[in-house]
């Protein structure tokens, strides 16, 4: 969703805000992902296999006020367990472009894992994820570099808090080993 959102926006002309009202569109890329739909005359609902998520679609006349005020929505997507933090919930007007809201339920149907962080997974949440230890990048020799300037920028500022005076009078007479020497003017 975010990357056709991205692609409308880097095209100008606010294609992201126009183009095909999302009044039509049908739940086939989740039911093609194996998703629970039940379609009624005001409300169609299609629910993921395992429960945790949901998409909504309501038909008849809407307020266009009120959708965008969040009292009314055309569209809805869910999904988490409920209760506070640990679930999520995006709404769609009358007037949101059909490729976005399929973009979303398309998203929604993709079983490929989504990168987080343990620490970002609600704990009454993560029974339901599959949690996968992922090796750190290696560093590139850019990385490695900034790293080292890093280290070494603290480490004088740390040296330099916590050594007295006297001390650092005479850490600064006498240059390390590591150093090269200065070159002596005559």
């Amino acid at each position: 969703m975010t990357t056709a959102l991205a692609h409308d926006y880097a095209q100008g002309h606010d294609t992201y805000l126009y183009g095909g009202h999302g009044r039509d569109l049908d739940f086939q890329p989740l039911v093609d992902a194996g998703w629970r739909t039940d379609k009624g005359p005001h409300l169609s609902v299609c629910v993921a296999p395992d429960g945790l998520a949901e998409m909504n679609h309501v038909r008849g006349t809407l307020d266009h006020q009120a959708e965008l005020s969040g009292y009314q929505y055309r569209w809805s997507a869910s999904g988490g367990r409920d209760g506070y933090r640990s679930s999520w919930h995006a709404t769609f007007t009358t007037h949101t472009p059909s490729h976005l809201i399929a973009a979303t339920a398309t998203a929604l149907a993709n079983p490929a894992p989504v990168p987080r962080y343990e620490a970002e997974i609600p704990k009454r949440n993560l029974a339901a994820a599959r949690v996968t230890p992922v090796p750190p990048p290696v560093p590139t020799p850019l990385d490695v570099r900034r790293a080292t300037a890093a280290r070494a920028r603290s480490a004088g500022h740390r040296a330099l808090a916590h050594v007295p005076a006297k001390a650092m009078a005479m850490a600064v007479s006498r240059p390390s080993a590591a150093l090269p020497t200065p070159s002596r003017r005559r």
